[in-house]
């Protein structure tokens, strides 16, 4: 059987297809040459399991997407205090690359923005590596394989890095840069060309959704505190002078990077990036914001929802005789949200019932969103058109008009007729 999230994530992919407006980069070379027709969503749970859709394969270079994983790596290196002492961390409301510092302190405003992200790269310790080749060993950390530069991109934006070198500059002269401007700037714009996929980016978004502890390998890359402090500077700063609309709207931590590609992280459940080249005018992708948008509507991200425990909604499995017949009971618990429904559709599609009769017994569900209703819905039609004969005991009536994708009826039993026909 195929994940329904899969089926999601081809539907969001058709359904922004119109979506033209925008264009790639144009003042980096390498960018403006970029196919403006590419698309990619992935999705990844904090345990580890990528869902992708669209050209998921197709790598690219990160842009400001790095600037988060540099900024968590400069604060594991010299903590906090000491970033920032260099590094504000409060919305600028301009333009990613805006030539201005705080007018009292001289520091840049924060890590979001190029002057806080060449500051950055220049506090990373650097004892035996390069700052470049550590960034890159963090980075292959966090997406679980080797990540290269591209050389091609790096290039391009050297040649017409000098605005950044300007800002290098004007830090230097303020005190607020730790390293050699015309080093930093080098260093910054060759970890902006780090190349990923949309499933990389996702893997390393759910690493900070996971409080830093990458799903895959179970290893420890980033603090707790580091963790919560990068997420609260992303979620105010991270989509330049678009953060109000974002957090109001799209309601996740996030960056952008102007190759087109957007990462955002709902902290204990999921990570998600998406790429379309076509840029507006704060630099973010128009298709990306839209997706990001819906992905926000349709799986309950948004942050300002009421907290809720991200746990399996399985409790337990178990083959019985039910009526005569063997079944598979699989019994629910907690609130149904994203991360929650996901285990149990994971553990279907990897572990497929292998009785004909197929019960979901929800007397221990608290609450069912509408993205756990959507998924349900689309994981029973897959059920029935494999031949099972699918029973939900639901005593709050919480899916009282439950039914498949395809309108077909689910039987709707009691806790009494299940307890007698188990006796």
């Amino acid at each position: 059987m195929r994940s329904p999230i899969l089926d999601y994530l081809d539907t969001l992919i058709s359904e922004t297809d119109h979506i033209s407006s925008g264009e790639p980069a144009d003042y980096i070379p390498e960018l403006a040459a970029a196919d403006p027709d590419k698309v990619a969503v992935a999705l990844c749970t904090v345990n580890g399991t990528v869902y992708a859709s669209g050209d998921a394969d197709h790598q690219f270079s990160i842009q400001s997407m790095s600037k988060p994983f540099a900024y968590a790596l400069a604060i594991e290196d010299q903590g906090l205090e000491r970033v920032r002492d260099l590094i504000g961390v409060e919305p600028s409301g301009e333009a990613f690359n805006e030539l201005s510092l705080d007018p009292e302190t001289g520091k840049p405003r924060n890590p979001m923005i190029n002057a806080g992200a060449i500051a950055t790269h220049a506090l990373i310790a650097s004892d035996g590596q390069s700052r470049v080749e550590r960034v890159l060993e963090f980075f292959g950390s966090l997406s679980g394989r080797t990540i290269e530069i591209d050389e091609a991109v790096a290039s391009s934006e050297l040649a017409t890095g000098d605005r950044n070198l300007g800002l290098a500059y004007l830090l230097h002269s303020s005190g607020q840069l730790a390293g050699d401007p015309q080093e930093s700037v080098t260093g910054y714009i060759r970890q902006c060309a780090a190349s990923m996929t949309v499933s990389d980016l996702a893997l390393m978004a759910a690493t900070l959704a996971n409080g830093g502890v990458q799903p895959r390998t179970g290893e420890r890359l980033l603090c707790r505190e580091s963790t919560r402090h990068l997420l609260s500077v992303m979620a105010s700063c991270g989509m330049y002078d678009a953060a109000g609309d974002w957090l109001t709207g799209v309601g996740i931590p996030a960056k952008s990077g102007v190759a087109g590609g957007i990462i955002g992280v709902l902290p204990g459940q999921v990570g998600v990036a998406v790429f379309s080249p076509r840029l507006d005018g704060h630099g973010n992708s128009v298709r990306g914001v839209e997706m990001m948008q819906r992905l926000s509507e349709d799986l309950g991200l948004h942050l300002m929802e009421a907290s809720r425990p991200a746990r399996s909604a399985l409790r337990e499995t178990r083959i019985v005789s039910l009526e005569g017949r063997p079944a598979t009971i699989y019994v629910l618990q907690g609130d149904l949200v994203l991360s929650s429904i996901e285990a149990l559709v994971h553990e279907l599609i990897e572990s497929p019932p292998t009785t004909d009769v197929v019960v979901f017994d929800m007397a221990r569900v608290d609450e069912v969103l509408p993205v756990a209703r959507r998924t349900s819905s689309e994981m029973a039609a897959k059920l029935l058109d494999g031949g099972h004969r699918i029973v939900i005991v639901d005593p709050e009536s919480m899916v009282e008009d439950f039914t498949d994708s395809r309108g077909r009826g689910i039987e709707r039993w009691s806790p009494e007729r299940l307890e007698s026909a188990l006796a």
